[in-house]
């Protein structure tokens, strides 16, 4: 059995390895839109692809873990990331806009498969060593995404070619997931009789009727979706409506990732000294500023400053509700599973719908529904208080 260190070192590498590889698409967006020749719509029609991989990734993955446990849903999730930017650059060589659209299904269903179950097994680790971890491991992905930033910057800048870009991605996932991949224990979440009842559940119990638990995923719901809209729209956002060049498009990319890296890895000291629902809400209302800023603002160094708090604002509510989720109640795998999935579909399928929507009212427009949502997350912030201090708190008001 590997060390409790491995296994979060390698829980760390499968959330770096997408972030890099996210990073990377996102930063190329405005040239692989160019190389083949796609309007606003065509790129939705694009990005469908990304839609239908991640649904399917996100509809099988609950049972997949419950199959075979999260190790091997890892496994397999990542080797299909790392097919999809494969395609990906095949698509742009080629000039395919239907190739680079395969590319994005297969990216977005081992996104969908491996990242649900790398945040189960994140959450069982969390829970096993009593301290907090799935800021950190969200600050990976964040950090992963800074790097692939910069590389993405850099390779603008030098006119890199896209496909060459994306097959050096390639070589650097392929060995890593080999070599981590040993580190992660067999059979985590698995529905079999070795899980405990906190683990596997009840059959009486029902985390969907939970109104906590329904408010902890609507938090979820639109941070997950204020981190999408931007890894999927932020550079053409810029470049198309503030009328940025793409290198600076990916500069602006890069000020947001790191400033959801910041607040990520920063995470646990505002934790520790305001808990949860504080972060939670401190940080919707960052993001809501910030993405009113990207909105209603005419002054393009005024957008593209307000970029960094809609970063800061998006980077906590994510892993500090499935941390919450986690603690909400028994069936611990099952809860933190729903929550999950509804931040996955947020993340990876609705930024293609902004994408329909911005083609007929303007992108900025499409993310009026992200603000209203980041609305919504101010408003749930105390679900996600440790769970003895709700049932303190609701023991308190009810009448002796």
């Amino acid at each position: 059995m590997p060390s409790l260190q491995q296994r979060r070192l390698a829980l760390f590498a499968f959330f770096f390895l997408p972030g890099i590889a996210m990073a990377s698409w996102v930063t190329r967006t405005p040239a692989i839109r160019d190389r083949i020749d796609a309007s606003i719509a065509e790129m939705g029609l694009v990005l469908l692809g990304l839609s239908v991989g991640s649904m399917t990734g996100i509809l099988f993955s609950g049972f997949a873990v419950g199959r075979f446990g999260t190790k091997t849903v890892i496994h397999a999730g990542t080797w299909a990331v790392a097919t999809g930017v494969a395609l990906m650059a095949t698509g742009t060589l080629t000039g395919q806009a239907a190739i680079v659209a395969l590319g994005l299904g297969s990216f977005g269903l081992g996104m969908g498969f491996a990242e649900i179950a790398v945040n189960i097994d994140g959450a069982m680790v969390e829970r096993a060593s009593g301290k907090p971890l799935m800021h950190a491991l969200h600050g990976c992905f964040s950090f992963g995404t800074v790097l692939g930033a910069l590389a993405g910057f850099a390779a603008n800048a030098l006119a890199v070619p896209v496909e060459a870009h994306l097959a050096a991605v390639v070589v650097l996932i392929a060995p890593s997931t080999l070599y981590f991949i040993r580190h992660i224990p067999e059979g985590t979440a698995r529905n079999d009789a070795a899980q405990t009842s906190e683990v596997r559940g009840d059959s009486e119990d029902a985390p969907w009727r939970d109104p906590r638990l329904l408010a902890i995923a609507l938090i979820v719901l639109a941070t997950a979706l204020a981190e999408g809209a931007a890894n999927d729209w932020l550079p053409i956002l810029m470049v198309d409506e503030h009328d940025f060049s793409k290198t600076t498009g990916s500069l602006i990319f890069l000020v947001f990732a790191t400033a959801m890296t910041i607040g990520r890895f920063s995470g646990g000291y505002f934790l520790e000294r305001f808990g949860r629902s504080a972060v939670i809400r401190t940080s919707a209302i960052f993001g809501a500023l910030g993405l009113a800023g990207v909105i209603f603002s005419h002054h393009p160094v005024l957008a593209g400053a307000s970029v960094l708090l809609w970063g800061l604002g998006a980077s906590l509510g994510f892993p500090v509700a499935i941390s919450a989720a986690g603690d909400s109640g028994a069936n611990s795998a099952e809860r933190v599973k729903i929550v999950t999935i509804g931040g996955y579909v947020a993340f990876l399928v609705g930024p293609p719908l902004l994408g329909l929507i911005g083609e007929h009212y303007g992108l900025r427009n499409a993310m009026l529904v992200v603000l209203t949502l980041l609305f919504c997350a101010i408003a749930a912030a105390p679900a996600v208080r440790p769970r003895a201090a709700a049932n303190a708190e609701e023991t308190s008001r009810t009448p002796a």
